[in-house]
């Protein structure tokens, strides 16, 4: 399920997007949920999952560029699309990694070709991303977040770079899988992430979080050369 968030202060335009957007994503068969705000302050209190906000510019009190700077700030990594009657703002929505604007009254025409261009990125970027259900809840991680993979049991955790550790149910087989090759299986329960690999030593991988991860004997050697084929390519 794609999660989607429209936030304009009049409500004729945030249902008009609303349509907008659910009509296109029901011709694609695709699963979404639409939240919609009306304030700045009111999306940014928001603590769930986004994937891609609808953001007016023109806001009372805090208007959509600043709401857009604060998201950031805050690690937002969706798509952001600006909603603004004024075409000299978008420059200012390189600052922050806008994915593109509209210019109101919205054209059907060019909501489409925006949101094929954009179908396509997420498409595109399912490649660099792992994409986990935890009951109810789905969730994006970008493979590069991702330090290392620990399974207990039946259970799996993404230990993240910002220290957040994420548990889910799955197959470390399954996992291992739909990961690139920056990852590489060194013991029956862990995966790690080269990338954040900080030395090697006695059977023992050093992490750049201070983690230290035991490498079986079984897998020593390929390890050895996995790690300087990696620098190799860097």
């Amino acid at each position: 399920m794609i999660r989607i968030a429209v936030c304009d202060d009049e409500k004729y335009m945030s249902d008009k997007v609303r349509k907008m957007v659910s009509d296109f994503f029901h011709k694609k068969n695709i699963e979404i949920m639409i939240l919609q705000f009306s304030t700045g302050e009111d999306l940014l209190k928001y603590d769930q999952t986004i994937d891609i906000i609808f953001l007016d510019i023109q806001m009372k009190d805090i208007d959509g560029m600043e709401t857009a700077r604060k998201l950031r700030s805050c690690k937002f990594k969706g798509y952001l699309i600006f909603i603004t009657i004024l075409k000299e703002m978008v420059f200012q929505a390189f600052e922050v990694q806008a994915y593109d604007y509209l210019i109101k009254p919205l054209k059907e025409k060019d909501f489409e070709k925006t949101m094929e261009r954009l179908l396509l990125s997420m498409q595109n970027a399912k490649e660099a991303n792992l994409l986990i259900q935890r009951g109810y809840e789905t969730r994006i991680i970008p493979l590069e977040d991702i330090v290392f993979c620990e399974i207990i049991d039946r259970k799996i955790y993404l230990h993240l770079i910002s220290s957040e550790v994420i548990d889910f149910y799955d197959r470390i087989e399954n996992l291992e899988a739909k990961l690139n090759n920056r990852f590489f299986r060194c013991h029956r329960s862990f995966l790690i992430n080269l990338r954040y690999l900080k030395g090697y030593k006695n059977g023992i991988a050093y992490m750049e979080n201070g983690k230290e991860i035991p490498v079986s004997r079984l897998r020593s050697k390929e390890f050895s050369n996995i790690i300087l084929q990696y620098m190799k390519n860097r």
